[in-house]
């Protein structure tokens, strides 16, 4: 019996010990499962800062010399042009004429519109043309006109989507104003007059709906509100609480809107709810945003101080850069933020690394990136240099 007892204890005490291990075993489990839940749920604020550990860019310096042959592209003194870049296409609007141009400067298309007052706008290789303050938009690319539109009331502005979607904003009667969206073959989906005054549309969701930025006033102050529309139903997904600015400009993205205004700028995520906000020590310069990523100028020259702001997501801290002359315009272009200043052009990663520079003179107004160059505009003309940036 005595020797029977000790088999028994020490059966019972490994039986024990390997309870004691496999608790260990869960509760190890359980702290790394929450550990990497809290992870996640936090990664806007940690990853920015993380993003480039163990891939360090050396800043490249371009040349900045300016390409000959086609270049530059030269109009007359009293043209006032706007210049776009779209899937390898120069496009660019003079006061009658629509040009079209590949990277290299070779004219391919000349179109001439009848448009007093001629906006340019493009997408995925299409153009679209409309006049402000008339009536009329036509839609078209390279080789062929695919339609036009023509309004009992006159066009505010208008948008046209990768996929080819076309979205007009026009006055109305009795109404604010009225948006009317078509499809890429120019069928009505969408109408919807308004009684607050539309000041954007951005297309989202593979164009089955859209951002619509409409500004009210409260308090005796300008002030914008954002609201998610789908096109198949007559009520808006959400409407945002009211951003304090007049909204100027709205950018769509999976993971909400970033808004820039006159005085500031801001997000709204996927439900409306205002998560960021930056007000402007200075004034507005330029901005843009693509995928959740924006960035914006703004000049003080009162304190001489230009930055660009950056941000990396929705939710990310805004991420202030100094620059040493004033700043022009920026772009957002395949992750990184391009800045023009009077002398330079400048990439950005958005976590604030100088991914390459090129020196310019500073008798350019804006630019346009395209993957190998950049295009400068002028005041009489088109300039192009090799560009860079390691992406």
């Amino acid at each position: 019996m005595p020797n029977m007892y000790d088999v028994d204890d020490i059966v019972d005490l490994k039986n024990r010990k390997k309870r004691r291990k496999r608790l260990i075993k869960i509760l190890v489990f359980l702290l790394v499962a929450a550990i990497l839940f809290t992870l996640y749920a936090t990664k806007d604020i940690w990853y920015p800062k993380l993003r480039g550990i163990g891939k360090q860019y050396k800043t490249i310096n371009n040349s900045g010399q300016l390409a000959t042959g086609n270049f530059p592209i030269e109009f007359s003194e009293d043209t006032g042009y706007q210049l776009r870049y779209t899937v390898k296409r120069i496009m660019v609007q003079s006061d009658t004429y629509l040009y079209i141009y590949d990277t290299d400067g070779n004219l391919l298309k000349k179109r001439q519109h009848i448009y007093t007052n001629p906006i340019l706008r493009v997408a995925n290789g299409k153009a679209l043309v409309y006049e402000n303050g008339g009536n009329e938009f036509t839609l078209e690319d390279e080789e062929e006109v695919f339609y036009s539109k023509t309004f009992d009331n006159k066009i505010l502005f208008a948008r046209v989507s990768s996929d080819g979607y076309v979205a007009v904003v026009t006055l109305a009667e009795n109404f604010s104003c009225e948006l009317t969206v078509y499809n890429k073959k120019g069928k009505e989906i969408y109408n919807r007059k308004c009684t607050e005054m539309v000041t954007d549309i951005s297309f989202v969701s593979k164009s089955k709906g859209c951002m619509m930025s409409t500004l009210t006033a409260d308090k005796g102050k300008l002030v914008t509100r954002i609201r998610r529309i789908n096109f198949d139903s007559e009520e808006d997904l959400w409407a945002s609480e009211v951003i304090r600015t007049a909204g100027l400009e709205v950018f769509g993205s999976a993971a909400g809107a970033f808004i820039y205004g006159t005085d500031m700028c801001g997000y709204v995520d996927d439900e409306g709810q205002l998560c960021t906000t930056y007000k402007y020590d200075g004034e507005l310069a330029a901005a843009a945003s693509i995928g959740g990523n924006s960035a914006v100028l703004i000049n003080n020259d009162d304190s001489r101080r230009y930055i660009a702001v950056l941000f990396a997501s929705p939710t990310s801290e805004p991420l202030t850069i100094e620059l040493e002359t004033k700043a022009i315009d920026v772009s957002v272009f395949k992750g990184l933020a391009y800045i023009m200043t009077q002398d330079s052009v400048l990439a950005y990663d958005f976590d604030g690394s100088l991914r390459s520079t090129a020196s310019i003179s500073d008798s350019y107004t804006g630019f346009v990136r395209s993957d190998d160059h950049v295009f400068l505009k002028g005041y009489n003309g088109i300039d192009r240099i090799d560009y860079d940036a390691g992406d």
